[in-house]
């Protein structure tokens, strides 16, 4: 892992609070008493340890008369560790991610070969040259829907919809909602449309 930024640095900018204390004369004392703060954390500052309070860092700036020196400082400082700490967070994450992957891949290689299945049509241009009930009734049992939905989705009556199904007398849909009825399967999501074809396969038991 990288070594944490930033520790030389603070170091050097503790000697400089340090240095520009000592040129007023003041002892680690008074300035603490100047800046509101203990002599202790003052203390730390000054050998780098960590002091990362900005508003310490300006009113001692401004008690030494160091001309925004030393908050320059602070601030090149806190973003290198802010850097740092995103970088960090970034290569865990990515670290994770490839994790993930590598679990992936190891449980799809582990798992045993599923059953082959029928060959499912390539559903992605499905269309129909003339809508009669048959079609029209796959399509709504394909779709999951009761006559009432399905003629709610085309826009017709409910008993428009039951007269194209009607297995004795069926009314051929006129040719809007034959338009209504091409729209609705090309529409329709590639299992529907594989589920329409399956059941136009099945010998119909409504003729």
């Amino acid at each position: 892992m990288a070594a944490w930024p930033g520790v030389e640095q603070r170091k050097d900018f503790g000697r400089q609070l340090a240095g520009w204390r000592a040129a007023t004369g003041m002892t680690q004392a008074q300035l603490a008493k100047r800046t509101c703060y203990s002599r202790s954390p003052l203390a730390n500052a000054e050998i780098g340890r960590d002091m990362s309070i900005r508003g310490f860092w300006r009113d001692a700036d401004d008690m030494v008369g160091a001309n925004s020196a030393l908050l320059a400082a602070f601030d090149q400082v806190t973003a290198l560790v802010r850097d740092f700490q995103e970088q960090q967070a970034s290569a865990r994450d990515r670290e994770r991610r490839q994790r993930a992957g590598r679990l992936i891949a190891a449980t799809v290689q582990t798992q045993p070969s599923a059953p082959a299945e029928p060959k499912r049509c390539q559903c992605e241009a499905v269309v129909v040259g003339r809508w009669t009930g048959r079609e029209v009734r796959a399509l709504r049992e394909a779709l999951r829907m009761t006559v009432h939905d399905f003629a709610q989705r085309l826009g017709a009556s409910d008993a428009a919809v039951s007269g194209w199904e009607h297995r004795r007398t069926p009314t051929p849909p006129k040719m809007a909602a034959q338009a209504a009825l091409d729209q609705t399967l090309a529409l329709a999501d590639t299992d529907t449309k594989a589920r329409f074809l399956l059941i136009l396969n099945i010998p119909d038991q409504h003729a």
